[in-house]
Order: structure tokens, then C-alpha cells, then sequence
């Protein structure tokens, strides 16, 4: 059998086939159902990103199935649909990894960035960094779940349990991140690129309580506000956003240069905080509130060979909610 790819070596991505890979010790081989395409992999593509291993299959937001178990393996059983997100391994020995915060691992992997991706109809994984999907039988809906969901709600726990949230950038994780806040009780303000009216919409169906441009204020002070749109400009205009005590999250793997600004926006004990990946246990927290809350996410499928076409449109933003590859 024969496993088609889609590596980075440069831009465009270059198709290829190379054998079927084969699961080594405490491994999966997945046949891969969809996989989302994420902003990181925009990143990754642009060379944005230091110490890139090209050539490299790019996609961490895969849903398979099982096809192959590599030694010690015994669960995931055959045949069962997993999802792999970005974090693919930690040392399990660094103090960040016996501290309960293996997000911050010494010697981590990351898939589609530091190890090859779901880009692809076949990828390997090891078998205790992908997620159980029992109950999700849409692997194009629940693909975005796997980085999209989980970054946002890793940023909304750090964000903190306020009642008024804002989301700056107003796309796949937003999308998901104002379902999950409405079904907590919180109200969501919406912040995209100004004009957007396509953006604006969706956000207004999903539930937010105010809907602007990004260089807009809303009509009250924020709890919190998430910057999902890797714009380091939108910095100092959250922290203009969010009231005394309040948290600006900043839920990217890459952005542009923050650019300077008066320490009044920080004071009064605002905070300014990144994330950094992910944890084993954010993804078995999110995917049971993703079940409960009967999450839904918008989706515009590609088939796999036009994965260049899916990064384009993202780029431009030609699309709402989330893209995904399906080989």
C-alpha cells in the first residue's frame, strides 16, 4: 500500500507518495479521515516558525482510525477514531512535565511542526498523545476541535472565570470558544478585521452580545479578552478593553511585533499572559465540554491534493469557521 503526502519543502506544498508508515514501539498508524488546517500551519508553510525540519508533512488537527498498533500498544484498540493534536510527545522527566505542566516540556514534539502530520491519508502517532472519540461520528466537524477547540479553551481557562469575554480575530477558534462561553452563562464580544461583515454575522448567530472592528471599544470594559488574530497591534488595544484586574490572552504560536505602549494600559494589575500548546488533560476537559455544550463547528472541506488552495483561502480569509482537508 502506498500513503499519499503533502510535505513542505517550499511553498507550494509538493504531493508525494511514499510507502505506508509503520507504527514503532507504543505507536499508532491512523488512516486519517480530515484533517483541519490551522493558522500554525500557515506558520509553518511561511517559515515564520524557527528550527522547521523540512521537508515536513504540515496538520495537527487529524481524526483517523486506527489501523496498526506498534509494540506495547494495547489502546487505542483497532479500529477505533482518535484524534492527534499538536502535542505529540514530552519527556515525561523535565520539571515542567512532574509539575502537571507538560505544555512547557523541555523536550517536547509537536505534530506537523517537529514530526511529520496529518497532511497526509496515513500518519503515526504515539498511542498516548491521541484522544479517545467515542460519540463523535462527524470526523470533519470534530477535526477543528483538535488544536481550534483546545487553544481556546486552554486561553479561556487562563482567561478566568469572568462574565464578559472578548475575541479578537473571529475564526475557527473563536467560533467554537463563543459556543462554549454561552453555555457557561458568559457574554461574548466579537472582534474582527473592521469591515468584516461576513465575520460579524456569524458571530452575531452564535450568540455574542456586541459585535465591532478590532480598532473599536466595546460599550463596557471587558473580564477578559482573547487575541486569536496573531496581530501584535490588537495588544495595547485589548488591554484598552479589558477593566482593572483583567486578563489579555494571547491564544497564537506566533505573531507580530507587539509595538510599544503606555504602562497606564498595563496598570491597575491588568495582565498580559501567553499560552504556550497544550496538556493531555486540556484536551479530555475540552472534549467532554464539547460534548455537553453540542458543539458545532462551521467547516469548508478541501479535498487532500488541495491543500495549497485550503492555506490560500485562509490566508485571505476566504472562509468562515474552520478549513478542512479530507484525502
Amino acid at each position: 500500500m502506498r500513503a499519499m503526502v503533502l510535505r513542505a519543502i517550499r511553498q507550494p506544498l509538493v504531493q508525494e507518495e511514499r510507502p505506508d508508515p509503520v507504527p514503532g514501539p507504543g505507536e499508532l498508524r491512523i488512516r486519517v479521515e480530515a484533517c483541519g488546517v490551522c493558522r500554525t500551519d500557515l506558520h509553518v508553510v511561511d517559515g515564520e516558525l524557527s528550527h522547521i525540519p523540512l521537508p515536513l508533512i504540515p496538520g495537527h488537527e487529524i481524526v483517523g482510525i486506527v489501523e496498526a498498533q506498534g509494540g506495547g500498544v494495547a489502546f487505542p484498540q483497532l479500529g477505533a477514531r482518535v484524534g492527534v493534536p499538536w502535542l505529540a510527545h514530552t519527556c515525561g522527566h523535565c520539571p515542567y512535565c512532574r509539575s502537571g505542566r507538560e505544555n512547557l516540556c523541555d523536550e517536547p514534539a509537536f505534530t506537523g511542526y517537529t514530526r511529520d502530520g496529518g497532511f497526509a491519508t496515513h500518519v503515526v502517532a504515539e498511542a498516548d498523545f491521541a484522544f479517545p472519540l467515542d460519540g463523535f461520528d462527524d470526523p470533519v466537524a470534530t477535526a477543528p476541535l483538535m488544536c481550534a477547540g483546545l487553544i481556546g479553551w486552554r486561553s479561556l481557562v487562563i482567561a478566568g472565570n469572568g462574565e464578559r469575554i472578548g475575541l479578537y480575530g473571529f475564526g475557527a477558534a473563536a467560533h467554537i470558544l463563543a459556543q462554549v462561553c454561552r453555555w457557561q452563562g458568559r457574554d461574548v464580544y466579537a472582534f474582527t478585521r473592521p469591515g468584516d461583515t461576513a465575520a460579524q454575522a456569524m458571530a452575531r448567530s452564535l450568540g455574542a452580545v456586541w459585535v465591532g472592528g478590532s480598532d473599536e471599544l466595546p460599550p463596557e470594559p471587558l473580564d477578559a479578552a482573547i487575541l486569536f488574530a496573531p496581530v501584535g497591534a490588537l495588544v495595547p488595544q485589548a488591554l484598552r478593553a479589558v477593566k482593572k484586574g483583567g486578563t489579555v490572552v494571547c491564544g497564537g504560536i506566533h505573531m507580530s511585533d507587539i509595538p510599544s505602549f503606555p504602562y497606564e494600559l498595563l496598570w491597575k494589575e491588568r495582565r498580559l499572559v501567553s499560552v504556550a500548546n497544550l496538556t493531555r488533560q486540556d484536551g479530555i476537559d475540552f472534549l467532554a465540554i464539547a460534548a455537553k455544550a453540542r458543539i458545532r463547528t462551521t467547516t469548508t472541506t478541501y479535498p487532500l491534493e488541495k491543500a495549497n488552495e485550503a492555506l490560500a483561502d485562509l490566508r485571505a480569509g476566504r472562509f468562515q469557521g474552520a478549513a478542512v482537508l479530507v484525502p
